[in-house]
């Protein structure tokens, strides 16, 4: 039983980084060290998942943003399809008359 919990601190020795306090091998200072890691890998998780879910928002809305642009430029483009086209029935119509025109002279 001893040499398992042994073997378990000298595991737990290579897993947590040597503090100021590095010459000094005692179970207690190796299991204090262990304790203040774990709370700082705890920190630096819930600010990840904080950053994560704030990430996800802005993304979120800027793809709100997006698809409201993509159907105001989907609108300008109809409108400027239909002014294209209506500028086309001119010019065929223009050319129709000129043809007639030139056919009559």
């Amino acid at each position: 039983r001893r040499a398992h919990l042994r073997l378990c601190l000298e595991r737990l020795k290579g897993l947590v980084p040597p503090g100021a306090d590095a010459g000094r091998h005692t179970t207690l200072s190796l299991l204090t060290r262990a304790q203040s890691h774990i709370k700082k890998l705890e920190d630096y998780d819930r600010r990840a998942v904080h950053q994560i879910e704030q990430l996800q928002r802005e993304q979120r809305h800027l793809k709100r943003q997006l698809e409201k642009l993509g159907v105001e430029r989907t609108r300008t483009d109809s409108v400027g399809s239909a002014v294209s086209s209506e500028r086309s029935d001119s010019d065929r119509g223009e050319s129709r008359v000129s043809g007639l025109r030139w056919a009559r002279l």
